[in-house]
């Protein structure tokens, strides 16, 4: 059996590729394995300054969970296969390094769970998204219901679960679902490579410290985020990266970055 997840390294970016085409890359319980491995393998990888998810083929990023093995699951079966949801795909929900979901075909139920894990979302112009469960008597169990609406607010969020409602790429980037449409003229992983090259070549001190002010602020008050935020940014002052920066522009040159 070939590998349900595949690692590959560009440079110093990760790539994590679901390689499950003739399941559309649903999630198995091997694939939820294979991320918890792989994904802590990276974000513990000082080459690594960012990771990138993806399917195989160009017509599902992921349509979810597996149905064809939870078809004999009972419900504590399934209940203990949402929890790895949690367990295995968290490494990538707390990486301190930015985490990009490149959607190269459909991301339903699961799967848009899984790209709203990410940091950032980029997708084909021909990708469509949602969150059906409610169709299927469920609701989005691997956090659909809290982290859709912390990104396209709640009254959209509610419009696209209770309605069942998929989203063509076009209207998730008006909605702010996901954050570009890659040219037609490329694959969505090569354009997402692209765009993230001020990462790749950036400061992953600063970046790792400006995801955890960003993140650790979400449920507290703006003293506290603020304070939180002097905390982080005190990190990067002393970082040898910073005064590296600081050289290279009285030099007029572009800073190489050492992660230190």
């Amino acid at each position: 059996m070939s590998d349900p997840v595949i690692l590959e390294r560009r440079g110093p970016i990760g790539v994590l590729r679901i390689n499950r085409e003739d399941r559309r890359n649903a999630l198995s319980r091997d694939t939820l394995y294979a991320f918890g491995r792989l994904g802590r393998e990276l974000v513990n990888d000082p080459a690594i300054r960012a990771i990138i998810v993806t399917g195989t083929g160009d017509k599902a990023f992921c349509a979810g969970a597996d149905l064809k093995e939870r078809q004999g699951m009972s419900a504590d079966d399934v209940r203990a296969q949402v929890g790895l949801y949690r367990s295995e795909l968290g490494v990538l929900d707390t990486s301190p390094k930015p985490v990009v979901a490149a959607l190269n075909g459909v991301a339903f139920g699961g799967g848009l769970e899984l790209a709203l894990i990410c940091d950032l979302r980029v997708a084909a112009a021909h990708v469509e998204v949602g969150l059906p469960e409610t169709t299927l008597g469920i609701i989005p169990g691997a956090g659909g219901t809290q982290r859709l609406p912390r990104v396209v607010g709640e009254a959209r969020a509610k419009e696209m679960i209770l309605l069942g409602r998929k989203l063509g790429a076009a209207e998730a980037l008006a909605w702010g679902l996901v954050n570009r449409v890659a040219q037609a003229d490329t694959s969505v992983l090569d354009d997402t490579l692209k765009w993230l090259e001020p990462i790749a070549h950036g400061a992953p001190i600063a970046q790792s410290a400006a995801l955890r002010a960003i993140e650790s602020s979400y449920e507290v008050p703006l003293t506290v985020g603020l304070e939180l935020e002097r905390v982080f940014y005190d990190e990067t002052l002393r970082s040898e990266d910073r005064l590296e920066a600081l050289k290279a522009f009285a030099e007029k040159r572009k800073p190489a970055f050492q992660g230190k």
